[in-house]
């Protein structure tokens, strides 16, 4: 008597709830993802193995280029940003309008030394966004703009961190000055941002 073969059913999986979830996850990542703004100035840092993450948060930055300019970036904090720039209109003698504190919330750096700095925050939107400054802001034994600006955001928040991102063909005399800067005002912690190396093996 012949064998009675059972009948084969096709095996269905339900997709559905999978597809769900990856959307989920994908909407998810695209909407709390941080772009990392591009710099003023083109940097080339130099490379090391360090895997050291610089903080998320209240992380203040000097940039410096090539032919030795330097620009600030303050903390994003929007009141705090008012602060700094309140501190560093009564260290300078200098008042600013609404407009120029508003245009002020969103620049992504100063590179400009303190006497053009409102005529840099009257610069429409796309202009301010594009300048490129032909001096920096001044950091040297006799002008220490620089150092005033990462002095009176620390008296608006001790906490701030700064991070340093030179780069490779920045002359040694120029980065002197700026760490002689931070030593005298007893700021000795800071990051140097650097591009991944691989370790040899």
């Amino acid at each position: 008597m012949a064998r009675v073969k059972p009948k084969r059913h096709n095996i269905r999986v339900d997709m559905t709830a999978m597809t769900d979830v990856s959307f989920l996850l994908l909407t998810f990542f695209i909407l709390t993802a941080q772009f990392a703004k591009p710099d003023v100035e083109t940097i080339t840092t130099p490379s090391s193995i360090s895997e050291k993450l610089l903080p998320d948060a209240s992380l203040m930055t000097i940039l410096s280029t090539p032919d030795g300019k330097f620009y600030f970036t303050p903390v994003e904090n929007g009141s705090e940003r008012m602060q700094l720039l309140d501190n560093m209109g009564e260290k300078y003698g200098m008042k600013f309008t609404d407009p120029e504190k508003a245009a002020f919330s969103q620049v992504q750096a100063i590179g400009v030394p303190m006497n053009q700095l409102k005529g840099f925050l009257n610069l429409p939107d796309e202009d301010r966004k594009a300048y490129k400054s032909p001096t920096g802001i001044p950091m040297d034994s006799a002008n220490a703009q620089l150092i005033d600006w990462v002095q009176q955001s620390l008296a608006v928040n001790p906490d701030y961190k700064l991070a340093i991102k030179g780069d490779t063909q920045t002359k040694y005399p120029k980065v002197k000055a700026l760490f002689e800067g931070l030593r005298d005002i007893d700021f000795l912690k800071f990051w140097l941002i650097t591009s991944q190396e691989t370790a040899q093996e």
